[in-house]
Formats: C-alpha cells, structure tokens, sequence
C-alpha cells in the first residue's frame, strides 16, 4: 500500500442505447397522457427502449468494452469490475460477475452496487478506493438499466420518465493536480418509501397477490423526490465544490443526473451556471437512471466538448434516498 493515496481520473468512456425510439407521440397512444404535459414537467421528448431479448448485462457489456477501448487496454488489464445498477439480470449472481465473463476480465473481481440513481456515482467513488490505495490498477465502473422491464405501463407518472442504456468508465491513476479532485456520498433512509420497487424482495416475495397488485413496478412519489433532488443537487454541488477549494465560475462543465429538465434548471440557477456549461441529454434519453451521468459524460468527451484541463462536476440523487457529488479535473 502507498504511504500516500495516489491520484485516479478517467481514463475511457463507453456507452450504449438500444435502437428503439419511444416518442411522447407514441406514448399519447398507450396512456393518457401529451406530449405538451410530458415536455412541460420533465423536458423528455424521447427515450430508448430494449427488446425484450436484452438484458442489462447485455447493455452493461457493450459500455464496458468501449470504455476499455477507449483507455487504451485489454479486459485482462482490468483488476474490478463495479456494475451500478437498479435492474439487475437477477437477485444473484451479480450482473458484474456475468459482465466480467462475457468481456474476457479474467484476473478482475466483480460486484454490484445498488443505490437508486445515483448508484453510478456512488460506484466511481468506491471504485477510486481501490485505485488511490494501490490496490487495484484499472477499474471498470458501468452504470447500466432496463427499466423498461420493471414500468408499469399503464401508469402515465411513471412510464414517460424512463429509458433504457449503459455507460461506463475505466479508472486508474492520474496525473498529480488531475483527476478526481474532491467526492462526497450522502443517504437518508427515511425517505426511502419515496421510490421503490415493493416486491421481489424478502419483505415481499413473489405471490400471485404481488403481481396483481402491480408491486414488481416502480412506484414513485414524485412531488417528494422533485423537492428532495432539486435541494440535495444544489447543496451536494455547493459542498463538493468547497472540498476542491474550487468556485462555481472554476466549473467548465456540469453533468448532473439527468431526471428532469425542471430539477436540472432550478440546480444551474442556484449555482449560477450559465446554460453552455450545462450538459443535458435527458430529453433524448429519459431518465436512464445509473446510465445517465456516464452516458452525458460519454457525449460529452465523443464530440470534443470536454477538452483536458477542464473542471467537470457531477451531481447525482436517486431512491435512497442517496445523492453523490464529485469534481473531477479532465
């Protein structure tokens, strides 16, 4: 172990989306719902969905194999692989331990990581451990989902938030003064019956009774979790931000999760960020939940936006409830 930690930033970046556009018009014909009401409270125009063949190992692979790609190794140079995600392939095994096998990682440990949306940053900070302590040399950090498997889609507030997609990240040492400049993890469980997914679980094991009841969907009290995200994405971002030593007019670039325009707005005007330096994809993709931040992020480096040099901050919430901040120098 290094007597001091050593520096961990970015080194690739993958993603993936399935081929299958659901349109707000599509959705006017499957619920009752418009595409002015959709637009006017989330920003969503569109979001992917998988066939029902895929599964989010299968999203998980593809991210993961262009990520490694893009860090310039092979699967075996990779010591971990970390899967954040909320639609796992099943209870056990873990989806990362079917990740590692289908890339070829064959010296890497593997583990999933679950917490709620922002499952993706609590992940890239687990993963740095590793790497700042000198255990492991390249991590592989995926952010995958299928909702589409787990909507109810006869619920008009829940079935025109989400999508489906991956994106992942390869991290391993950085240059001194780069990297990963400052992090923070938050929870508060007491507002944990927010957003959940009630059954399938030990508390509530599949029964005839649970499927009838809906209770394998996601439920969601959406009033609560927007007060929550729009207060937690603010004041996450103002703390991460005092931890760097860094200013909000420092920020090049901030990716925050991408759940809703309206949250992502009220958090850019609390810090004072002008519009260009906030990256948003969410009404191309819906909320993809684990996937969005790395998705933003793979975009965002793909069309040269994000140049070395540049202060990125990131700010994730989801189901927890959880949020996550973290400054990262390019």
């Amino acid at each position: 172990m290094p007597k001091e930690l050593i520096n961990v930033g970015i080194a690739g970046v993958g993603a993936y989306v399935p081929d299958r556009v659901l349109t707000n018009a599509d959705l006017e014909k499957m619920v009752d719902t418009t595409d002015e009401w959709i637009i006017n409270r989330s920003g969503i125009r569109e979001r992917r969905i998988a066939p029902p063949e895929m599964v989010t190992s299968d999203f998980a692979v593809a991210a993961g194999r262009q990520a490694i790609a893009g860090a310039g190794i092979t699967a075996e140079d990779v010591d971990l692989v970390i899967v954040a995600t909320n639609t796992p392939d099943m209870l056990f095994p873990a989806t990362a331990c079917l990740v590692q096998d289908r890339i070829g990682a064959k010296k890497a440990g593997a583990f999933d990581l679950a917490a709620g949306c922002t499952g993706f940053m609590y992940a890239l900070v687990v993963g740095s451990q590793f790497v700042a302590s000198g255990s492991c040399r390249n991590v592989l950090v995926i952010g995958a989902e299928n909702l589409s498997k787990i909507i109810n889609w006869k619920d008009r507030r829940t079935c025109v938030l989400f999508g489906d997609g991956a994106g992942a990240v390869v991290l391993r040492q950085a240059a001194p003064g780069s990297g990963i400049l400052a992090q923070k993890l938050w929870a508060d469980g007491s507002g944990g019956e927010f957003l959940t997914l009630p059954a399938g679980g030990a508390r509530n094991p599949a029964t005839h009774a649970t499927v009838e009841n809906n209770m394998h969907f996601v439920h969601m009290r959406g009033k609560e979790i927007f007060k929550f995200a729009v207060r937690a994405t603010g004041k996450a971002a103002e703390e991460v931000l005092s931890l760097a030593g860094l200013k909000t007019a420092d920020i090049d670039f901030f990716i925050p999760h991408q759940a809703n325009v309206r949250i992502i707005e009220a958090a850019a005007k609390r810090l004072g960020l002008p519009k260009e330096k906030v990256l948003v994809n969410v009404d191309r993709y819906g909320n993809t939940s684990t996937a969005s931040m790395p998705i933003t992020l793979y975009e965002a480096v793909r069309c040269g936006k994000i140049k070395k040099g540049n202060h990125i901050l990131m700010v994730g919430f989801g189901a927890g409830l959880t949020w996550a901040a973290a400054v990262l120098k390019w």
